[in-house]
């Protein structure tokens, strides 16, 4: 089994209508995990920094989508992983990255 960590990514202009129950609900036991994210406005962003770090207010990037959300899941393999995602309800108007965790 693999395990891998779902970003739900969003525009907050574009939110579609979505209820995540039928999907957490065919997920099952696969989902280990997952929440949504306060918005952009509550990020920080740390950066190294000669002699220390630097701390700044907001998101790493100035980007339309951010990380609303993620889900870790657990999978035979890819395939199984990316039906999982596709079938999520933000994948219908924002974007979902996949990424395996090192086991």
């Amino acid at each position: 089994m693999m395990r891998f960590l779902m970003f739900v990514c969003a525009d907050p202009e574009l939110t579609g209508e979505g209820d995540p129950t039928e999907w957490l609900t065919s997920t099952g036991e696969r989902r280990l995990e997952g929440s949504r994210l306060r918005p952009v406005s509550d990020a920080t962003t740390l950066w190294p920094k000669e002699g220390g770090t630097f701390v700044s207010d907001g998101p790493f990037a100035e980007t339309k989508e951010y990380i609303a959300g993620y889900d870790l899941i657990e999978c035979a393999d890819l395939d199984e992983a990316i039906d999982i995602a596709a079938k999520h309800p933000v994948a219908k108007f924002g974007a979902i990255e996949l990424r395996p965790v090192w086991p």
